[in-house]
């Protein structure tokens, strides 16, 4: 396995126990252990995917307030009337 891959893997394993903690955490939300337990996994993920995106480019699209997607501007497919 390459670098990349072996990054990859592991950040795919953090967001999912992450996810599925998540899950758990909607029906148990007082549950001390599983709280502290995302916390950690989630300052474990952070600094991995800021090496990864700094090594081998962005894992996500990303978008702010200033520098919206220009596709959202254009007409919807549905919104286009076409001649007869």
């Amino acid at each position: 396995m390459t670098q990349r891959e072996i990054m990859l893997k592991k950040i795919g394993t953090y967001k999912f126990a992450l996810k599925d903690l998540q899950l758990y955490l909607d029906t148990h939300p007082k549950d001390e252990v599983a709280l502290h337990k995302y916390a950690e996994y989630e300052d474990i993920l952070k600094p991995l995917i800021r090496e990864f995106e700094s090594r081998f480019g962005p894992l996500t699209v990303k978008s702010d307030n200033m520098n919206k997607f220009l596709w959202i501007k254009n007409p919807w497919p549905w919104d286009i009337e076409e001649d007869d």
